[in-house]
């Protein structure tokens, strides 16, 4: 784990040796249909990458809406924030719900996922998961801001995320998924850029089995 960042019940985080090179050739598509190289988006600035399970997901539009308080800040300091999602699906009612405050693009192949670690889910494993404590406290600051979601799209993809100083010189951050719930705090998000955001995170909630549900 990176010095500086934390692993709590809510969110985990994964170092790992990312070769940037291979993954940056990865083509995306912008939301006009612009094909791109992923290296392009840290060419010439620093990017934070979020990378999201999928556009209807109501943990994703929530941990969006979350990282979107940093925007601001990421601009004041010139760094990029970049939304990613693996396929189409959603991503018309994603944009109309203003959730991120960043560019979107489409992994279509999903190779990005798959070269930085994002695991996928089965079909018997993801019903656990999606019902598992940290989504269930997500899910509930999510419904509190009105925040809904649904069950279009694949659902077994898992996501995370991936902050890349400027021209591609290091990796400050590679996140990735153990549960549907995790994510990355804004605290340590700015830290990881070394950065100061005047921003206040989501609470957390006082969650049990009893008073939280999906």
């Amino acid at each position: 784990m990176q010095p500086g960042l934390r692993a709590n019940s809510i969110h985990s985080v994964e170092m790992a040796k990312i070769e940037l090179k291979p993954v940056g050739t990865n083509l995306l598509k912008s939301v006009s249909g612009e094909s791109v190289e992923l290296q392009s988006l840290w060419s010439d600035k620093p990017v934070v990458l979020f990378f999201l399970r999928r556009f209807g997901c109501q943990v994703c539009r929530w941990t969006a809406a979350e990282i979107s308080k940093l925007e601001p800040d990421l601009t004041a300091h010139g760094i990029a924030l970049v939304g990613i999602g693996p396929e189409e699906t959603g991503l018309e009612e994603f944009k109309e719900g203003g959730f991120f405050k960043g560019d979107l693009y489409i992994d279509e192949k999903k190779q990005c996922y798959k070269d930085l670690g994002f695991k996928r889910y089965t079909a018997l494993s993801v019903v656990p998961a999606a019902l598992g404590k940290k989504v269930r406290e997500v899910t509930t600051k999510a419904k509190a801001q009105g925040i809904q979601g649904n069950f279009t799209g694949d659902l077994l993809q898992s996501g995370g995320m991936l902050i890349v100083a400027k021209g591609g010189e290091k990796v400050l951050l590679h996140f990735v998924q153990d549960s549907p719930g995790d994510y990355v705090p804004l605290e340590d998000i700015s830290k990881a850029l070394d950065i100061s955001a005047n921003v206040q995170a989501g609470e957390r909630p006082q969650c049990n089995d009893d008073v939280c549900t999906r």
